[in-house]
């Protein structure tokens, strides 16, 4: 079965998360981007390709994370671009006036056990069908019972098929949340309905 998305580029990177394909040559952004897109505290993800400064057009590339205290410049350090002395004072400049703080991610941290993993897992089901009684379940389980280790709440949940490949799609889609950062993947694991 062909991906909605099997007609794009490789190197963009989509999530219910983001407004927009965002350009992910680089390994270590893809990596960041799929932790951010699963990531509680992110709304959403935006590309911000180009801006103006002073009438003069400013290649950006940045990637803009929205959390409820404000917005990020996503600043992945093994994926940063290289640039000539002017253009980074431009780019700055352009950073300046977009009112964006850092959040500044070298390789040690984007792999940071468990949440590389844990994320990496998770997002692999990104694509799965769903059937939509499974999916109905899922959600009005999390809903009514508020959050649960993932371990009750797969005993929980009657259907023909594995539940387990169903919620990490979900999450993928930004319906449900993991706690992908305390521990490995496993039956205590929290699982909450993202309102």
């Amino acid at each position: 079965m062909l991906s909605p998305h099997s007609s794009l580029r490789s190197d963009l990177f989509i999530s219910a998360k983001t407004s927009t394909a965002i350009p992910a040559r680089h390994p270590a952004l893809r990596d960041a981007l799929i932790q951010a897109s699963l990531d509680l505290e992110v709304r959403s993800i935006a590309y911000v390709a180009s801006t103006s400064v002073a009438s003069e057009q400013v290649e950006l590339d940045a990637v803009v994370v929205q959390r409820d205290e404000g917005r990020f410049l996503l600043d992945v350090v093994p994926a940063r671009r290289i640039r000539g002395f002017e253009e980074k004072g431009l780019a700055q400049i352009a950073l300046t006036e977009l009112a964006l703080k850092r959040i500044i991610l070298t390789a040690e941290e984007i792999r940071r056990e468990p949440r590389y993993t844990n994320a990496r897992f998770v997002w692999s089901y990104r694509e799965i069908p769903i059937p939509v009684g499974l999916r109905m379940r899922i959600l009005q389980m999390l809903l009514d019972d508020g959050p649960m280790p993932l371990g009750e709440l797969l005993k929980s949940i009657r259907s023909d098929h594995d539940p387990a490949p169903a919620v990490m799609a979900l999450a993928c889609a930004d319906l449900v949340s993991l706690d992908l950062a305390s521990h490995p993947l496993g039956p205590l694991t929290v699982a909450r309905y993202r309102a």
